[in-house]
């Protein structure tokens, strides 16, 4: 027998959320190390946002570093579940529901040594003005010289690839259960209309019941080079890139100038 829940948003998909997570970046100390080379631009004590937390992975694992972190998220059970996460590793991590737009509201300019906006969150921000509004509310968080880390998949190799059914090949175990993660992508003819993703997470429960979570997305993708454009436009330098067409995701470095 299989139950199904199909959701619009992450609030629901929180609970599993642990099996979209790489097995190597799930524990949060690797996480954190998978960043070692921009962490070693950081002053001791540094102060630092996560702005798109997911279930706290991250967060938690820079907090073990002994950074002031804060952790953002704009799904509320996000939120929760890295308050959960941090209370299990025993770490100070301040966790806040907010998106993007809302940041100025709880904390005040140039109060940060380095903000991530990583797990390929950006494409959720509404079309080019939403993300140009998100971009300007991490730039204004930055001190002087400050760092935002921000990873992306490569929406060009997306688009190219069109619309799609994606089925892992391999089962997930995340607690002695054993999932299939499945990516249904919608592609709209047009770069700046909106997109969809479509996640479901197929689990079997101890009773054997397939227990399937889907929940469907919007995002708006953008070039790469219209991010350089955007980034620029709020202040912020790139100094790293690791962009390549040929590769499903990229790293995008920039200090305020």
């Amino acid at each position: 027998m299989t139950e199904v829940v199909v959701v619009t948003g992450y609030d629901v998909l929180a609970e599993v959320y642990e099996w979209l997570i790489s097995d190597a970046k799930l524990p949060p100390a690797e996480f954190a190390a998978s960043f070692d080379d921009v962490l070693s631009l950081l002053p001791s004590n540094a102060h630092v946002l996560d702005c798109s937390c997911g279930t706290g992975q991250l967060a938690v694992g820079l907090a073990g570093r002994g950074m002031q972190v804060v952790a953002t998220d704009a799904s509320e059970a996000m939120v929760r579940r890295t308050a959960e996460l941090s209370e299990e590793f025993g770490a100070s991590v301040r966790a806040v529901r907010a998106n993007w737009e809302e940041l100025p509201d709880h904390f005040q300019d140039n109060t940060f040594d380095m903000v991530f906006c990583v797990g390929n969150s950006l494409h959720h921000a509404a079309g080019a003005t939403g993300r140009g509004a998100a971009l300007e509310s991490m730039s204004r968080l930055l001190r002087p010289g400050g760092r935002l880390v921000l990873t992306s998949r490569t929406w060009e190799l997306v688009r190219a690839r069109g619309s799609r059914l994606e089925i892992s090949d391999r089962l997930v175990r995340r607690n002695g259960r054993d999932a299939v993660v499945v990516y249904r992508w919608e592609i709209a003819p047009h770069w700046e209309e909106e997109h969809h993703i479509e996640i479901a997470i197929a689990r079997v429960d101890a009773t054997g019941l397939v227990l399937v979570r889907s929940e469907l997305l919007s995002c708006w993708p953008y070039r790469y080079e219209e991010l350089e454009v955007e980034l620029h436009r709020v202040g912020l330098q790139t100094e790293l890139s690791t962009f390549d067409l040929e590769a499903e995701n990229y790293m995008v470095v920039a200090s305020k100038v």
